[in-house]
């Protein structure tokens, strides 16, 4: 049984990682990486402060991730993503305004 489901469980990534592997499987990829990157640049942040902060980059990290990811989600048809994805979008944004707008008044990025 547990060869079997060895078996199985390499035939089903072989299928979904190689044999269906095209430009938009490399896209989505990308951008998850792209998406993923956000939690390393917070937790080097992070640890280098001593405390947990969330800096500028964990935003456009996510903005880049996640904007790639509706895009895929939309040449996918996923409703999904595309729903996740294009709230979460707009909220990076605001977030990077907002950001940008309080660093003229000398705010700093909300430590947590």
């Amino acid at each position: 049984m547990l060869i079997q489901f060895g078996q199985d469980l390499g035939n089903y990534l072989y299928d979904v990682f190689v044999a269906k592997f095209d430009f938009w499987l490399a896209f989505g990829l990308i951008a998850q990486l792209l998406f993923t990157a956000r939690f390393l640049v917070q937790w080097i942040s992070s640890e280098r402060a001593g405390q947990s902060v969330v800096p500028m980059a964990f935003w456009f990290f996510s903005m880049g991730g996640g904007f790639m990811t509706l895009i895929y989600g939309i040449a996918k048809r996923e409703p999904v993503i595309i729903l996740g994805q294009g709230l979460a979008t707009i909220i990076y944004i605001r977030n990077i305004m907002l950001i940008l707008k309080n660093r003229g008044s000398g705010s700093k990025v909300e430590k947590s």
